[in-house]
């Protein structure tokens, strides 16, 4: 089964990228990468109490799903979501478990509650005053792939505009041993059922056996197989390149997607 939506607003922010026209001069080839520490801006739509207990997978989430949607023309409170993360927030994981190993073992309540894999999700929809569906999932690696398979079910079922976001921080010492992501890095899409004057391409998926896409930059290839979220890196090369082609993205062991892209101009 092929399932299809149109793309309208990207968001992007990660190492050496500090927004999507930026990623897209270097994954199109107008300018060379240069890896650079991820800066995340402060959450200012978020109101000041909410904003100080952000850590840094909501700064990330927030960023990018508000540079897709305003790049889109969309109205972010009523869009539909989908939120996909490895692993959430590491730092905030690293600090309970720091807490744990004391004797007293008192934690946080804005750390507990800040544990819960979809607090990303829930700080858009108190920043947006968003209250369509909102859909969070996790896949490990294969997150970004299920991520925007689950987004692109919901526009054919539901035929409305969708957010999807995908997004990964880093964890800290020791946690970063057993899982070493380097940086935090995220993708976001405001995709449509129909053409929109914002569109700029239209995507098409379905499952393959092919062989994945790489990229041909050493230091672009690095940065997509050390963060999950970063496996989306073919497909936003192809739609930074705006032609017409095809690109096939890492998902399970055996089982990958190819996606064709067509502009809209």
């Amino acid at each position: 089964m092929k399932l299809s939506a149109y793309v309208g607003g990207v968001g992007v922010l990660g190492p050496g990228f500090k927004d999507w026209p930026d990623a897209s001069e270097v994954l199109s080839g107008r300018h060379a990468y240069v890896p650079a520490p991820t800066v995340l801006p402060i959450p200012a739509i978020l109101p000041a109490a909410e904003r100080r207990r952000t850590g840094r997978v909501v700064k990330l989430a927030l960023a990018i799903a508000l540079e897709a949607t305003t790049r889109g023309g969309a109205d972010p409170s009523k869009l539909a979501s989908v939120f996909s993360s490895s692993g959430g927030d590491g730092h905030n994981c690293h600090e309970i478990c720091q807490a744990l190993a004391l004797e007293t073992r008192e934690i946080s309540p804005t750390r507990f509650a800040n544990s819960v894999h979809n607090v990303a999700a829930g700080y858009w929809s108190i920043a947006t005053g968003a209250m369509s569906e909102s859909n969070v999932l996790c896949a490990f690696d294969a997150s970004f792939a299920a991520g925007l398979l689950e987004a692109l079910t919901q526009v054919a079922v539901d035929h409305m505009p969708l957010l999807l976001v995908a997004y990964d921080s880093e964890y800290p010492d020791p946690l970063h041993a057993k899982r070493p992501v380097p940086d935090a890095f995220g993708a976001a899409f405001l995709l449509s059922p129909e053409r929109q004057p914002a569109s700029l391409a239209q995507i098409a998926a379905v499952l393959t056996d092919q062989a994945i896409d790489t990229m041909t930059d050493p230091l672009l290839e690095s940065l997509r197989t050390s963060i999950p979220a970063a496996r989306g890196l073919p497909l936003l090369r192809q739609l930074a390149l705006r032609r017409a082609g095809r690109t096939v993205l890492e998902y399970l062991d055996g089982l990958r997607i190819l996606v064709s892209v067509a502009p809209c101009s």
